[in-house]
């Protein structure tokens, strides 16, 4: 998920370094180089593009948020930015992040807990009542970094450089296992639909752009009705389902096999032999 981060820091200088391709340079620094930390990283390149020492503070903030992603394997906006994650201010400097699922999902909070273990101070837990499982991070600065970009006004949102967060096969695989439905009928036809209720047509067709720009799939938007009201829809149909599947189907955790198409039903009148390797 190249990091080009939105934030507003004092100044602007930094603003448009991280704006527009300084995240990325930290990260190709950090792979090619051998750093052995974000700082240091950071160092040459603050010093190279002039950033004054002034703006430490803010320095410090957006270094630790990309340290947070490439250091944990799973970053927040993966998880945050149209998925069930839920980022909680509180009311100071930081925030929270709060994962809970059906009991149906339990290996998928242990798997999120996973990447995030060093930042929770206890494993995942279940309520009694609901069966639900759950965890929370410890408030933290960075995730309050996060929480400025995918939140306006306690309602996420999808920013305007999301095509620029959503990168990597893992975090379209975390968005399906949160928001994605399959819809299958035996011999005739298999497509996905990813719910984006929560987001307007214009932030819908930015989701839409990133799934063709940065994955090759194509989708089109519909709209159902219920009682009146219209939702909004990403729908996979044949042009980009076997596209979207071979995306996914490597990250995709057992608990949500109902979600993939049956193996038995994908028959060679309907998929090539390369197709029929990848759903086995």
């Amino acid at each position: 998920m190249a990091i080009p981060l939105v934030v507003r820091p004092v100044g602007t200088h930094i603003g448009e370094l991280v704006g527009s391709d300084f995240g990325r340079k930290i990260k190709i620094a950090l792979d090619r180089r051998g750093w052995n930390t974000i700082e240091n990283c950071a160092k040459h390149f603050c010093k190279k593009y002039s950033v004054l020492n002034s703006q430490s503070a803010g320095k410090s903030v957006i270094l630790k948020a990309y340290g947070l992603i490439a250091n944990t394997g799973a970053d927040c906006s993966r998880l945050v930015a149209i998925g069930d994650g839920y980022l909680e201010f509180d009311k100071f400097k930081a925030s929270r992040l709060q994962i809970k699922q059906a009991e149906c999902k339990k290996e998928y909070v242990f798997w999120l807990y996973s990447h995030f273990a060093d930042r929770v101070r206890t494993p995942p837990k279940q309520r009694a009542d609901t069966k639900q499982w759950y965890f929370s991070t410890r408030s933290l600065r960075e995730l309050e970094f996060w929480r400025k970009i995918f939140y306006l006004k306690g309602k996420k949102i999808v920013p305007k450089n999301i095509a620029h967060l959503v990168t990597d096969p893992i975090t379209l695989a975390v968005w399906f296992m949160d928001d994605g439905v399959l819809d299958y009928r035996i011999r005739s036809h298999y497509s996905f639909t990813l719910s984006t209720d929560a987001f307007n047509i214009a932030e819908v067709q930015l989701l839409q752009h990133t799934l063709l720009k940065n994955f090759g799939i194509e989708s089109s938007i519909q709209t159902p009705s219920s009682r009146g009201v219209k939702y909004t829809k990403l729908y996979i149909g044949k042009n980009g389902r076997e596209k979207f599947l071979e995306t996914i189907k490597p990250y995709m955790l057992k608990c949500f096999a109902y979600k993939m198409p049956p193996q038995y039903s994908l028959t060679p009148q309907r998929l090539n032999s390369m197709q029929l390797q990848r759903v086995r």
